[in-house]
């Protein structure tokens, strides 16, 4: 196989752009585009700081939705009257060290680094951390099943409020 094919269903490069492109519909606000990437039963999640390993059904998380509250989010981010994000953070998001971990049949579970810039209110704040996607091939395209953002930061308090999609 060539270096770029990393099973029959899956290649890197395709993954690669996958993950580029949900940075590029997030960065430019696009979110129920971002949304559409989403199968019907996916989660979306980021643990707390200080319990990076937990699983959502014995810890308290920033974000632990399902594709219903999920859309939810989109659509509250979307509405002007949303005071959090108005005006709306503009970010910039950078994606690396994309590495397909396993792929069983039509799934791939996939890691990546990402540092998020968010510029808001005359301040810039970085996240730093890893993405941990499953990702499922539906037809010829990919979707997210499931999507984790495990964040560095020991603590939210000089980056303030995750009010955005990280």
């Amino acid at each position: 196989m060539p270096a770029d094919v990393v099973s029959p269903t899956f290649t890197r490069s395709e993954v690669e752009d996958f993950l580029y492109e949900e940075a590029a519909l997030l960065d430019a606000w696009r979110l129920s585009e971002w949304f559409a990437l989403f199968t019907e039963d996916a989660n979306y999640s980021v643990p707390p700081t200080d319990a990076p390993d937990a699983e959502p059904e014995d810890t308290l998380f920033l974000i632990s939705d399902d594709a219903t509250r999920l859309r939810s989010r989109v659509e509250q981010l979307e509405a002007s009257d949303t005071w959090s994000e108005n005006p709306r953070s503009r970010t910039r998001r950078f994606v690396s060290n994309v590495r397909v971990l396993r792929i069983d049949r039509d799934r791939a579970w996939v890691n990546s680094n990402q540092v998020v810039y968010r510029l808001r209110n005359d301040t810039t704040s970085t996240y730093v951390g890893r993405l941990e996607h499953v990702l499922v091939r539906r037809g010829d395209r990919l979707q997210i099943q499931h999507r984790r953002v495990v964040l560095d930061l020991e603590t939210l308090r000089d980056v303030g409020k995750v009010s955005f999609i990280l």
